[in-house]
């Protein structure tokens, strides 16, 4: 090809309305074939009439297993697969979730740099954490351009944030301005093809579903003394991973946001058990002080007391640690439109689960 042909959106929380924006203003004769993953439950959103509506000029279909890939079309990730790309098809993978999400927006950037490198032009819009960061850095390592929604304006401003922080993004442009622009860099010329890093194809046969162990795991990965938030297998640091990210022996990969962000429930639980059993404590051991005044053993009595007062004291800071644990309010997505379900996909049902 002689045009960059492939244009990769990713976005979360906040999204929808830039992705409609954008989408508004390429022109019927655009000629790039676009794919889209959103970080948002898509039952719970009509994401197939929203883009719809929003690209009435070119023609948008939700992705299929082994779908043909076409100029001026819009193709849309779907409920429980990864959007893989192949030289001139669609691949749908029932690999691990990553970041929590399936589909995920790396699994489909990554997958665009190791099959169109230069071609490629990857735009990462509103959203919490860092997800779709790696991606991008998947495309700028293989020759593809880089565009950000600018933080200033987005609702939820923690991905572009993460992604100018980690990378040397090409572009940071507003919504309004990225569907012009990626109108005119889809007809300039790609750059020269550049050797595909071997992770970055490992990566993308996870998300496919291939097999995953700790053989294939230490090709790109150290172990650490850290467990997976989704099924407790060992985590392991991806080497010159931007940004820090782990994967577990089951497949599972989180940046470091993630992580942190799963644990916060779970250290919340431990503290509350930890505070009831504390208090359940004091309350055994301060009954058995009064036990022992009522059988004429001071001494005994005594030695419970200052042990009742003991647990006490441990359960003050307990209580003070959980409440400090509170979460703070966070930015709230604009209104979604009402539900409508994609309709099944063909195939893309085998490989590994998680």
């Amino acid at each position: 090809m002689n045009n960059r042909d492939v244009i990769v959106i990713g976005g979360s929380s906040g999204a929808t309305v830039p992705l409609k924006t954008i989408l508004g203003t390429l022109p019927q004769d655009l000629p790039a074939a676009v794919f889209v993953v959103l970080h948002i439950p898509a039952r719970s959103l009509g994401l197939l009439a929203t883009v719809t509506a929003a690209a009435a000029h070119l023609p948008v279909f939700p992705a299929a297993d082994g779908m043909p890939i076409e100029a001026g079309t819009i193709y849309l990730g779907v409920p429980d697969h990864h959007l893989i790309l192949e030289e001139g098809r669609i691949r749908l993978g029932r690999g691990p979730r990553e970041n929590m999400a399936r589909p995920s927006i790396d699994p489909l950037f990554r997958s665009a740099a190791a099959s169109y490198g230069p071609r490629v032009i990857g735009v990462l819009l509103s959203g919490l954490l860092n997800d779709g960061v790696s991606g991008l850095g998947a495309i700028k390592s293989c020759g593809g351009l880089t565009l950000v929604q600018d933080p200033a304006e987005a609702i939820a401003a923690e991905m572009p944030r993460s992604a100018l922080s980690a990378l040397e993004v090409d572009l940071t442009l507003s919504a309004a301005r990225i569907g012009d622009v990626l109108s005119e860099l889809v007809r300039d010329a790609p750059g020269p093809r550049l050797p595909v890093p071997p992770e970055i194809r490992l990566e993308v046969d996870i998300a496919a579903g291939e097999r995953v162990d700790s053989d294939v795991l230490r090709r790109f990965a150290d172990p650490v003394a850290m467990s997976c938030p989704h099924c407790g297998g060992v985590l392991s640091e991806v080497r010159d991973g931007k940004p820090l990210r782990f994967r577990c022996q089951v497949g599972h990969a989180y940046t470091a946001e993630a992580v942190a962000k799963q644990q916060e429930g779970a250290i919340d639980e431990a503290l509350r058990v930890a505070l009831r059993i504390i208090e359940e404590r004091a309350e055994l051991v301060r009954r058995m002080a009064e036990d022992g005044r009522k059988a004429g053993r001071p001494t005994v009595s005594e030695m419970y007391e200052e042990r009742a007062a003991e647990y006490r004291r441990y359960g003050d800071v307990i209580r003070r640690a959980v409440l400090q644990t509170l979460p703070t309010p966070e930015p709230s997505p604009e209104a979604e439109p009402s539900p409508e379900s994609f309709p099944p996909s063909s195939g893309g049902e085998g490989g590994q689960e998680g």
